[in-house]
């Protein structure tokens, strides 16, 4: 009987491997930018749909690609350089009037993450008295270029001269600039003033109510890539919105699962526990801003229309944008769908709240 069953369980063996072999090589290599120059815990939705085989069920594989800004994933989106990439809408409202042909077709914050924070020990008490005064992005392709020069606009300043925006980088890059009062207030997001925080500096936010109900980010392609790739495209909200599920139930897994898939996320220099409670603070910012309610929708990653129209008006008013642009031109809901059909949130929620870490 030996044998006879050492070929069989050979060629079985042999069959199992050239199987897995052809499934690696049917995975797609899906490159999506990621509009900021680190990595950080906000990447858990796709580490979580990594890890857990969901991309590599679907036929493919997600390349992040940190890029330095909202802007600057835009541009090469439109280039074609990406297929795909996360950016807020501002530079996509502007781009769009030059004629590019893209839109968004999955909203991923459905609040805003923008904003201007102080110190907590400032004396400005509004956006007002930020006059003459250095306001600090991560980048000059951030979207938060865009937001400070809006919000000052409408504190009655004029953004070309009243205040000064300059690069001040990320995280604890940042906290020191603030510590050694090199910048005075700071226009960046949501999971970046975490980590600006967790560098020990306290933030405090001003009056931001005017911003507060617009969408940011959410999902660009090319419209001729969304018909060309649309079970792609599908594959890529769907289990990324099933990652958001996952790390707001079980966010301490979410974060493990991070440092896993994408170790320079993990902190060097604090012990581990330490580490994954700052992170879950991280992670945790950006989960208010995931929250479907914050957008008034009801499916994951649908896009608002509405709200899309009321941030194009603030746009224009404040001369974000040179031209009206039609909030149909910037989004789509047709892959929406589609992508909520893949997956059940009850049970995306309850997978995550019994997955056991090592």
């Amino acid at each position: 009987m030996r044998a006879t069953s050492l070929p069989g369980a050979a060629l079985l063996a042999a069959l199992a491997i050239l199987s897995a072999a052809e499934t690696a090589t049917a995975q797609t290599t899906v490159r999506v930018g990621w509009c900021a120059r680190t990595v950080s815990s906000a990447a858990a939705p796709y580490a979580i749909a990594t890890k857990l085989g969901w991309f590599a069920a679907d036929g493919i594989k997600v390349e992040l690609v940190p890029v330095p800004g909202s802007t600057d994933c835009v541009k090469l989106v439109a280039t074609k350089e990406l297929a795909y990439a996360l950016p807020s809408v501002e530079p996509l409202a502007i781009i769009r009037s030059q004629g590019v042909k893209a839109k968004m077709f999955y909203t991923a914050y459905q609040g805003n993450i923008y904003g201007i924070r102080v110190p907590a020990d400032s004396p400005v008490q509004k956006i007002a008295e930020l006059k003459g005064k250095k306001i600090g992005v991560i980048s000059m392709g951030s979207g938060g270029v865009l937001v400070a020069r809006a919000l000052a606009a409408t504190n009655g300043m004029n953004p070309d001269r009243d205040v000064s925006i300059v690069v001040a980088g990320e995280g604890a890059q940042t906290a020191a600039l603030l510590r050694s009062k090199q910048i005075d207030a700071l226009s960046q997001f949501d999971t970046q003033y975490a980590l600006v925080e967790i560098a020990g500096v306290a933030l405090r936010a001003l009056d931001n109510e005017s911003i507060q109900s617009f969408p940011s980010n959410a999902f660009l392609a090319l419209e001729e890539t969304i018909a060309a790739k649309r079970s792609e495209a599908v594959a890529l909200g769907a289990n990324y919105a099933r990652g958001t599920i996952f790390a707001m139930a079980n966010p301490e897994a979410a974060i493990r699962i991070l440092y896993e898939v994408y170790p320079q996320t993990k902190p060097t220099g604090k012990d581990e526990a330490t580490a994954i409670r700052d992170d879950i603070k991280t992670l945790m910012a950006r989960a208010e801003n995931w929250r479907l309610e914050k957008g008034g929708v009801k499916r994951w990653g649908e896009s608002s229309e509405a709200n899309y129209a009321a941030y194009v008006d603030f746009m224009l008013k404040w001369d974000v944008i040179k031209q009206k642009v039609d909030a149909k031109d910037l989004i789509t809901n047709e892959l929406i769908a589609d992508i909520n059909s893949r997956f059940d949130p009850a049970k995306v929620a309850a997978e995550a709240k019994a997955y056991k870490t090592n």
